[in-house]
Order: structure tokens, then C-alpha cells, then sequence
């Protein structure tokens, strides 16, 4: 299953007799079959999907998982979807400093950008986020003051044959020569957004 560690712990995905066969994993399933850890399907939202494959789409309608995709984005606008996402986590006032102290976690596959933008990827899909889309997310989440953690994932520069040693952040975004350097250098300043850069 594609995105196994969320699939892991997301509660309702796997069933105990799935569970026992995981060699490994027993920490996670505690003594009496599925009693460790898990994560409420409602506490997650997806922004931005645009190739998902049978599997996913399936648990995502079962489950009930928020999700936004790139049609969302397109038909609402990135702020909408993103007022949406963070309404549903934190309450209808997450715009104000008034919303719920719930921390969050942003788990940001740079693959849901366009790999025009961000080509080290795996799974690189056209028509992904635009470099002020994907730039708003982080923004907006920041925005919120309860970002308590984050990840980047699905980088991989080794799949443009890229070095990221000496990297230089004013490289041409037309210059396709490097896409791991170019990639890895989105992500850095994507994580400054998470980190509360700001235009203003």
C-alpha cells in the first residue's frame, strides 16, 4: 500500500488478522490485537490530490478523510481549500486567534507540486500546486500558530542525478540542468514558510 506509515496508523485501515502479519510491527497493535496507537480518520485532510491510485481513493471514501484536489483547487482557489482544511481541523474560526489550541502536523509531499517546479521526485504527476500555491500551504498553515511539527517527503534529488552540496538559492528557475538542487531548494524555502516567513 502506497503511504504505509500513514496507512499504518490511520484507524480502520488495517484489520487484526492484516495486523498480525506485519513482522515488526507488534509495538503498534499492542497486546490484545489493534489497541496501540492510532490516528482518527478525521484528523487528517489531504490537499492537492490530483493521481491517487484504487486503494487510497477506496479508504478515503470509507473512512471519510477530508480531501481536497487539484480540481478543489482550481474551482475554489488555494486560499478557499486551505480555509476549508484548517476549519475542519480546528474549528470554524481558524482564520481568527480565537480556533483551538489542537497542534498540527504537516506532512508535505513535495510531489503535490508541479514538477516543472519540483521534478526530484518519484512520482512526478503534471498539473500539480504552482510555486505560490504550494507556498501558500505552508503560509497558511503557519498562520495558524499551531504548527507543532512537519516533514517534507517524496524528495529524492538522486532521481535527477543532482548533488545538493553548495547548492545556490538564486539558480535559474528555467535552468532544468539540475532538478535535484532545484527541488531541494524548494523545499528549504518551503519549510521557511512552515517556519512563519512571511512577504510582510
Amino acid at each position: 500500500m502506497h503511504g504505509m506509515p500513514l496507512g499504518l496508523l490511520v484507524d480502520g485501515v488495517l484489520d487484526a488478522n492484516t495486523a498480525r502479519g506485519l513482522p515488526g510491527f507488534q509495538w503498534l497493535f499492542g497486546q490484545q490485537g489493534l489497541g496501540g496507537p492510532r490516528l482518527m480518520p478525521e484528523s487528517l485532510v489531504y490537499v492537492g490530490l490530483r493521481d491517487v491510485d484504487l486503494a487510497e481513493r477506496h479508504f478515503i471514501r470509507k473512512l471519510g478523510i477530508k480531501a481536497f484536489t487539484m480540481y478543489d483547487i482550481d474551482h475554489y482557489g488555494i486560499g478557499a481549500v486551505m480555509d476549508q482544511a484548517l476549519d475542519h481541523l480546528l474549528g470554524s474560526s481558524s482564520s481568527s486567534h480565537n480556533h483551538s489550541r489542537r497542534p498540527l502536523h504537516i506532512s508535505y509531499d513535495i510531489d503535490a507540486v508541479d514538477p516543472h517546479l519540483a521534478p526530484a521526485t518519484g512520482t512526478a504527476v503534471r498539473g500539480g500546486l504552482t510555486y505560490r500555491e504550494a507556498h501558500f500551504v505552508a503560509e497558511r498553515v503557519a498562520q495558524t500558530g499551531n504548527l507543532a511539527s512537519a516533514d517534507i517527503v517524496e524528495l529524492n534529488p538522486a532521481l535527477c542525478g543532482a548533488t545538493t552540496n553548495n547548492h545556490n538559492h538564486n539558480h535559474n528557475d528555467n535552468d532544468n540542468s539540475d532538478g535535484g538542487t532545484k527541488t531541494v531548494d524548494l523545499a528549504l524555502q518551503l519549510i521557511t514558510s512552515m517556519l512563519g516567513k512571511s512577504i510582510l
